[in-house]
């Protein structure tokens, strides 16, 4: 029996209704729920740097087309704009999409690298991901509380230059995949962003220091073969540190089974765990 197709497959006219269908039922639900999101900007940096950030905007990855990276500085800057100087005082919910809105090609969007479902591809915005992993990368390095993100599931590029333990990504796709994060603290905090040509800066202030620090590590890092395929595995932890830099707490961000979808010819041979060697550590 052949199979039948859902709604949203019957044509693009369907796709499009299906779409608008989802965003209607995420906007029903920030609506119940009560949520307040920020809303208010001061473009007058706060006094104490909690945590600060870049990140190369042009890079040369394997079997992409440079003209996709390069057109991501416009989509960068223009989501940028949206966002710089966002103020989320506490009990408030910072929502990537609720600031940057919906990136068309109207509104100067250009084409740049999406992943979907694992592959990877062009569309309109391409590279936001870089906004929100950067956003992302400042609060974890804080006491604020994330409640909403999404992991790239798959190893696409190789580790190369890598600055920050890997995992620590999150996807966005608009209203559908939303990054936010909540101040569940006692005082404001300001989100600075801008960028050069090279590269996407970024800063969580506040108006005083918080009482501890935070460091994110990564340990028990590798691949693995495991029916012929490569895995890149590891465990992403959050330390929080008091002024004299003694641990108080060690928490658990993430542990990553990620499938290796480029040429398993740049995984560095000496990284590799192999069946054997994993035996022998179990015994230990």
């Amino acid at each position: 029996m052949k199979k039948r197709k859902l709604f949203c497959e019957i044509s693009p006219l369907c796709y499009k209704i299906s779409v608008k269908k989802e965003h209607l039922l995420h906007d029903i639900k920030d609506l119940l729920s009560n949520e307040k999101f920020a809303d208010t900007f001061d473009k007058n940096p706060f006094p104490a740097v909690i945590k600060r950030h870049s990140s190369k905007i042009v890079r040369k990855l394997h079997g992409v087309d440079i003209k996709l990276q390069e057109n991501k500085r416009t989509n960068l800057r223009l989501a940028g704009e949206k966002i710089n100087g966002i103020v989320i005082n506490p009990g408030e919910t910072f929502s990537f999409w609720k600031l940057v809105g919906e990136p068309t090609e109207k509104k100067g969007y250009l084409d740049g690298l999406v992943i979907k479902k694992g592959k990877i591809g062009k569309g309109t915005a391409g590279g936001l991901c870089q906004m929100a992993n950067l956003i992302h990368w400042l609060i974890l390095n804080s006491p604020l509380e994330v409640t909403e993100m999404h992991h790239h599931s798959d190893a696409l590029f190789p580790d190369t230059k890598r600055r920050v333990p890997f995992g620590t990504g999150t996807s966005v796709s608009y209203k559908n995949l939303d990054y936010r994060f909540k101040n569940i603290t006692d005082r404001p905090v300001q989100i600075i962003i801008w960028q050069n040509e090279d590269e996407l800066f970024g800063e969580l202030r506040s108006t005083k220091c918080f009482p501890y620090i935070y460091r994110i590590i990564e340990e028990n890092y590798g691949f693995t073969e495991e029916d012929g395929e490569f895995y890149r595995i590891s465990e992403v932890y959050r330390l929080t540190l008091d002024k004299n830099k003694q641990i108080v707490k060690k928490e658990t961000v993430l542990k990553n089974h990620s499938k290796v979808l480029y040429d398993y010819s740049l995984i560095p041979e000496n990284q590799i765990i192999t069946p054997r060697l994993r035996k022998l550590e179990c015994k230990k």
